[in-house]
């Protein structure tokens, strides 16, 4: 058993479960972090899988009850000793609807406002905080958010956990794909809270972008780079630290993936839900988006925008465009030769073709990366959040399209995500190295008509390569 499949196997046990639901709960529970990560969603997962695995409900719900205490009750501290601090941090800073919303709840409700707040999903995570700004007694705070955990634990975990207990009969799931489902769940959770959340803290006005830049500027031999780059522009810390984090995640996996003999157990497990899940209309659609994220249907989706390009001699753009386009082909063609790996279905026009790294994985990554980050320049930074949102929900399903046809196994998507955020690290940093001078305006529904038009002609009259 490889080292990622005894990680699954700890994860799945009895008590990891029961920290994972105390740890969901908290954060759940807490403020600021609880109003972007989506806790409903997470916690009702966590307990479908107790559920499947016959976990004893007073273990769960115990759990749920003291992660849901904690969190009320540091948000309330935070509330009460560092108001100032908090109002001024992201999110609320860039949301002050959020506390206005909040601060009429309570006013409406009062003292009851801690108790019936637990069940408001808008205002949850806000309400803790507001009763600590406004002062509210700390023994009536504590009675609140003891009697509505005790009810508010329940309540949330039951469903998930009757749905854990009785999947298999409904659902005739095949064994053992839980740890392929928590896999890729937790993957694109943790993609959302780095491009929401961390995002934001690594910007020119985040709390680590503004820490680093204090301690760079009491180290002499580092403080003119950062203050050439800083007039310049922001100081490409998002950039880099991608770049670094990229580079050594597709380093480790790969490793990982090549240290083991064929698939590893959570490939096993993806392709027999993937089998599961199959249907005419997902292969269907798959088939049809692997003719888009092959070498034509990226050059057709990119002629419009390279011409636009050309048009307003932005040769720049175009240069950066195509070092990313054609470095990741390389770097996808020089990984399948050394490292080797067979797919698990070969079909006719991928014969030849090896499987490490997903090259569409690693494409539509380096395509729909890029085009999200220049977009989001461009746009106030409440904004980034959705369209990043979005890149990660049009990669995934680009992704995970390639194992309802069965031509990779999950960890070749892994691989080939890892593989086109360094990309997209690496032209972003060069991009950023000076001044750019804005681009023009541009005609975002002509090009992108254009797009899907270049697009279609090609699934339409040539074959896949």
């Amino acid at each position: 058993m490889s080292v990622a499949d005894s990680l699954f196997a700890i994860t799945m046990s009895p008590a990891m479960l029961l920290l994972l639901v105390l740890l969901i709960a908290l954060v759940e529970s807490l403020a600021l972090v609880g109003l972007v990560v989506p806790g409903v969603v997470l916690i009702t997962a966590a307990a479908s899988v107790a559920g499947h695995q016959s976990i004893d409900l007073p273990w769960l719900i115990g759990a749920a009850f003291i992660g849901a205490v904690l969190g009320d009750g540091i948000s309330y501290k935070l509330g009460y000793h560092h108001r100032e601090q908090v109002t001024g941090r992201w999110p609320l800073a860039q949301h002050p609807e959020w506390l206005g919303r909040g601060a009429r709840f309570f006013e409406r409700y009062g003292i009851y406002s801690v108790f019936i707040g637990r069940f408001v999903g808008p205002v949850r995570p806000i309400i803790p905080l507001i009763a600590g700004m406004m002062h509210m007694p700390a023994r009536t705070f504590l009675w609140a958010n003891v009697t509505s955990a005790a009810l508010w634990a329940p309540a949330y975990l039951l469903p998930g956990y009757l749905l854990g207990r009785t999947w298999q009969q409904h659902l005739d799931l095949p064994p053992n794909v839980e740890a392929a489902a928590i896999m890729m769940a937790a993957s694109i959770i943790v993609l959302a809270v780095i491009f929401s959340w961390g995002r934001a803290q690594v910007g020119r006005h985040g709390w680590l972008y503004l820490a680093t830049a204090r301690i760079i500027r009491r180290v002499p031999f580092m403080r003119r780079p950062w203050l050439s780059m800083s007039r310049s522009g922001e100081v490409p810390l998002a950039s880099l630290l991608l770049f670094l984090v990229a580079s050594a995640s597709v380093s480790a996996w790969t490793l990982l993936v090549m240290q083991h003999d064929g698939p590893l157990l959570m490939d096993l497990q993806a392709q027999r839900l993937f089998n599961w899940l199959s249907n005419d209309v997902l292969v269907s659609a798959s088939l049809t988006l692997a003719d888009i994220g092959d070498k034509l249907g990226i050059t057709a989706l990119l002629i419009p925008w390279g011409l636009w390009f050309l048009f307003h001699k932005r040769l720049d753009a175009l240069c950066h465009w195509g070092v990313a386009v054609g470095g990741i082909a390389l770097l996808n063609t020089l990984g399948k030769a050394i490292f080797g790996r067979d797919r698990p279905f070969t079909p006719e026009h991928l014969t030849g073709s090896l499987a490490y790294p997903s090259a569409h994985t690693s494409t539509s990554v380096v395509v729909i990366g890029l085009a999200a980050a220049f977009l989001a320049a461009g746009l106030p930074r409440n904004r980034h959040f959705w369209v990043y949102w979005l890149a990660i929900a049009l990669a995934t399903i680009m992704a995970l399209s390639r194992l309802v046809i069965g031509v990779h196994w999950l960890s070749d998507l892994i691989g080939g995500a890892l593989l086109g955020l360094v990309m997209c690290a690496l032209v972003r940093l060069n991009w950023q190295r000076r001044f750019r001078p804005p681009f023009p305006r541009c005609p975002w529904v002509l090009l992108t008509a254009a797009s899907i038009i270049m697009v279609s002609l090609r699934v339409m009259l040539l074959p896949p390569a």
